[in-house]
């Protein structure tokens, strides 16, 4: 049994009053205490190549990890840019640059390499950094050792509070980062939010290797750092709040055409899609397919508000879904490259259906045993694929060769591989998951 094993019932770091502690271990409880300045002050905003020069000169020269973290404009913007990225290390102090006025940042992250990047949640801030030059040789995500040391919650503000005894103010995280200048309050909040994010690192640390779960931690960190972009999607259009409705194949070209005319536009006018036309809206029209301007008028979210000249070109969206001959229109749901939904395993295959669900019992169980959520234990997805397609011979050699091609880490490889050869053992007993 490892030391994860015997102490993850055990895992949580108490450590709920004062200052960060320095040896990992729990402080005296007490009230935690409102992170209200950052210790040197708000610095200010790094947006002309001479700042960013002493930026990267006082980086280079600091010491140990340093945090990083940027600010988006999700819901306002069209993309997910950066208009503010955040760093701190020590010796070099808190920065907060202007990615707007300063769009390459290539030569701040070429200081940096080699250096430990600590990020909380660090697969949403990454596509962000990568386009404007910065991208991590080394990383420490914050958010993924709080759910592999079986944190409850593992939000930055949670995660500081609880292990650090400090409140983090939160309240401008979804306000309209591409504003300029941006308020002081804003600025404030966000020079917070990498404040004590080395030291909760350190403390993460400290925890993971108590519970023996430092080295699958950084087996993950790798794992994210080495990741390639992630490709784009396919039909993006399909992931339509509401689509569930759209059933036709000319509805589901409809809402093609609407989404792809809004996709136009807000890149156009740099807005998010949805201050353009709501996924509602492209679902009503699409499910009606209105044959003129007047009938589209009629439906929810083409109302008075809206011009004769934009319901035209929504009108006109729709007429060229109308004008499709059939073998254009698009196909109902996607084209499935893995195994069939679950819920029709019991139907294809009882034999798989029954595997899964011992699978899914054995993984569930044993993520309970290690303390951590079962998605990081293994990924659902490969779990399925093994059980549907599993070696000819299931023993732990054939499992774990499997079980690597599909991506998985060395120790998961370790932890999950007895439990998973198990499941696909067992008998089919008629029973689905």
């Amino acid at each position: 049994m490892t030391d994860a094993h015997e102490t993850a019932a055990d895992s949580s770091l108490r450590t709920t009053g004062g200052a960060p502690p320095d040896d990992g271990g729990s402080s005296d409880t007490g009230t935690p205490i409102p992170l209200l300045e950052p210790r040197e002050g708000i610095p200010p905003v790094i947006a002309d190549a001479p700042a960013l020069a002493e930026v990267i000169a006082a980086f280079a020269a600091g010491s140990g990890p340093v945090a990083v973290d940027a600010e988006r404009a999700s819901g306002y913007r069209y993309g997910q840019r950066a208009y503010l990225v955040q760093l701190r290390r020590e010796g070099a102090g808190t920065a907060l640059i202007d990615p707007v006025a300063c769009p390459d940042l290539s030569g701040l992250g070429e200081a940096l390499s080699g250096v430990e990047w600590v990020l909380h949640a660090a697969t949403q801030d990454l596509p962000c950094l990568r386009e404007i030059g910065m991208v991590p040789t080394r990383l420490f995500d914050t958010e993924l050792a709080g759910r592999l040391a079986g944190f409850p919650r593992v939000g930055l503000g949670a995660m500081v509070e609880g292990v650090l005894g400090f409140v983090l103010e939160k309240g401008h995280s979804a306000v309209d980062w591409s504003t300029r200048p941006l308020p002081e309050p804003w600025l404030r909040y966000a020079a917070l939010d990498v404040e004590l994010l080395v030291d909760l690192r350190d403390a993460l640390e400290k925890e993971l290797d108590r519970q023996g779960k430092l080295e699958w931690a950084l087996q993950e960190f790798d794992a994210i750092a080495s990741a390639p972009p992630p490709e784009p999607r396919k039909d993006p259009w399909r992931r339509t709040s509401g689509m569930h409705k759209v059933r036709r194949r000319r509805q589901l070209a409809v809402v093609r055409e609407l989404w792809q005319t809004r996709d136009r536009i807000a890149q156009r006018r740099d807005v998010s899609p949805g201050k353009v036309l709501s996924d509602a809206a492209i679902v009503e029209a699409a499910l009606a397919v209105p044959v003129n301007v007047h009938a589209l008028g009629a439906l929810n979210g083409f109302g008075h508000r809206m011009s004769r000249r934009q319901l035209e070109q929504w009108q006109a969206a729709v007429d060229r879904a109308r004008a499709l001959t059939d073998s254009q229109l698009p196909q109902p749901g996607q084209p499935v490259t893995g195994p069939p939904p679950p819920r029709a395993w019991a139907d294809k295959d009882p034999a798989a259906a029954a595997r899964l669900s011992a699978a899914r019992a054995g993984v569930s169980a044993l993520a309970e045993q290690l303390g951590m959520p079962q998605e990081n234990l293994i990924a659902p997805d490969t779990v399925r694929r093994l059980c549907w397609e599993p070696p000819k011979a299931a023993d732990a050699t054939s499992v774990a060769t499997a079980l690597t091609a599909y991506g998985a880490r060395p120790w998961q490889v370790e932890q999950v591989t007895p439990t998973l050869v198990a499941a696909l053992s067992a008998e089919d007993d008629g029973q689905i998951p």
